[in-house]
């Protein structure tokens, strides 16, 4: 079953692609001098990822129908609140603006599609959203420790991704659960 979230979800991953594969070969105008284009990417996308993770997570903690699932939602929000705070740290350290990506209008789109989902549905679409979300974070997170050029945003990033990779195999089990319990239906 594709839903809302699934197809914007994939939209995202394919923006945050697209938007890797520019910044690897021009440079923004917008780009502060101290970024360059992989560093400025990856600040305009984890800069809008965090709070999607606290805020989507906060709906899991209240609308999910399994106590797992609602612990995974807990669990995003009070591991993305610290990272959200690390990257202000660093972004205000820098005197670095981040740009609004794309990615702004799909995480409350995603945040919406969310908001309306009532159980078994919430649950499918948040998790699988997860899934997907967790993917392509870490992609990103891999990406700026390989090729981004700023030391304290690379360190950010070796310092985040465990958390990620943890992350999405917390919900790869979520997801795994969920199909069994489905066709046991």
């Amino acid at each position: 079953m594709v839903t809302t979230t699934t197809l914007l979800l994939a939209a995202v991953a394919l923006i945050g692609v697209v938007t890797t594969v520019q910044a690897q070969n021009a440079v923004p105008p917008e780009v502060p001098a101290t970024l360059n284009a992989v560093d400025f990417n990856f600040v305009g996308q984890a800069n809008l990822g965090a709070p999607f993770q606290v805020n989507s997570g906060r709906l899991a903690e209240s609308n999910a129908m399994t106590p797992a699932i609602r612990d995974y939602g807990h669990l995003m929000v009070v591991t993305h609140i610290p990272v959200v705070d690390a990257l202000n740290a660093i972004l205000e350290r820098k005197n670095v603006t981040p740009s609004n990506t794309l990615l702004n209008g799909a995480y409350k789109a995603m945040l919406s599609s969310l908001r309306v989902d009532a159980g078994a549905a919430f649950d499918l679409d948040y998790v699988t959203g997860q899934v997907e979300y967790q993917k392509a974070n870490a992609a990103l997170f891999r990406q700026e420790i390989q090729n981004g050029a700023d030391p304290d945003l690379r360190e950010f990033a070796r310092h985040t991704l465990p958390k990620i990779d943890d992350h999405l195999q917390r919900a790869l089990r979520l997801e795994a659960e969920l199909n069994a319990s489905q066709a046991s239906n």
